[in-house]
């Protein structure tokens, strides 16, 4: 998978996917500050800049301060039509709880364009999922249908398992299920899920497959 950075104005946290050569680095409005301060420099700034001074200098996309999408859902957009399927968003939590919420939908988006994206918080990673995904925990793991009622969902490889099951977006039963020391396999059935697990920055998490 061709793999791109999004950098935003929220929370800093350390950093588990690290982006190497041939990755795609682009900082939203803010994250400029963020990507500053790790010695990154982006391939692209892409912001209103209400927040932040907009740069002068680097490739920019200047976008309405009014307007549909957020600097974080442009930036998702431009990667997925350039090839990008694999999307790691960092300084999209904390602050403002709706921008958070906005953050996990624009993960939901991403899965239904066929792509991966993850979404960190200094204690979690987030990820949407519509197929398989299995990874490796080290801790904590929830599991959230969002939209209505998911059917044929599984869960293996955690202390609490789920064979071709339903997850409702209105009664959390996938929350705080837990690791055991072996992979865990998290199917969606006909449903779209949050998948989230506990990670204090140590990058023991490793993601085996799509």
């Amino acid at each position: 998978m061709s793999r791109a950075f999004i950098f935003g104005a929220g929370e800093t946290v350390p950093l588990r996917a690290v982006p190497e050569d041939g990755d795609f680095v682009i900082a939203a409005d803010g994250g400029m500050r963020y990507l500053d301060s790790l010695g990154i420099k982006p391939d692209l700034i892409i912001g209103d800049f209400d927040s932040s001074p907009e740069p002068d200098s680097g490739e920019i996309i200047k976008l309405p301060v009014e307007k549909d999408d957020t600097d974080s859902v442009f930036a998702v957009r431009y990667c997925l039509e350039h090839g990008f399927d694999e999307i790691h968003i960092y300084g999209g939590t904390g602050g403002r709880i709706d921008h958070t919420i906005a953050n996990i939908q624009t993960l939901s988006y991403i899965a239904e364009h066929g792509g991966r994206g993850y979404l960190y918080s200094p204690e979690m990673v987030m990820t949407v999922i519509r197929n398989d995904f299995t990874f490796e925990p080290t801790g904590i793991f929830s599991v959230f249908s969002l939209g209505g009622t998911s059917h044929g969902v599984s869960i293996t490889g955690g202390f609490y398992e789920m064979r071709n099951g339903e997850i409702s977006s209105s009664f959390p039963i996938g929350v705080s299920n837990h690791s055991v020391g072996k992979p865990v396999t998290v199917t969606a059935g006909d449903g779209t899920l949050l998948v989230m697990w506990a990670d204090h920055g140590k990058a023991a998490e490793k993601f085996i497959a799509y």
